[in-house]
């Protein structure tokens, strides 16, 4: 392999994932966009809405974890060298990560949205 093509890595990832692939970039694609118009419109990050997501980002990485061992064909216990867990650390991370970024977002919106219209 001389070249890096990204065609391969989407090919191999649509194996592993099948149509849940689709699934996860669209939640990423319109996650991100509605992070990011959230904070267009607020100009700020809430700390405690921060908190309360980073909790929830915790269990987004242990079930990023959870997928990663049901589409890979081995275990945690077959992790033998350091590259191993540092791609078992950067699932978890990316997870976590993905799950805060997408729950402060919901947060954001919902909590918003009821305090419009309660006023």
């Amino acid at each position: 392999m001389q070249s890096l093509d990204p065609l391969v890595f989407i090919a191999v990832f649509q194996e592993m994932l099948g149509p849940m692939l689709w699934a996860l970039i669209a939640v990423i694609i319109g996650g991100t966009t509605a992070f990011i118009a959230l904070l267009l419109k607020e100009k700020h990050i809430i700390s405690q809405r921060l908190v309360r997501s980073q909790l929830v980002g915790v269990i987004g990485g242990v079930l990023a974890l959870v997928l990663m061992a049901k589409v890979s064909s081995s275990g945690f216990t077959d992790a033998a060298g350091p590259i191993d867990w540092l791609v078992i650390a950067c699932v978890f991370g990316l997870g976590l990560i993905g799950t805060t970024i997408l729950s402060y977002t919901t947060i954001g919106w919902f909590v918003q949205r009821n305090a419009s219209t309660s006023i």
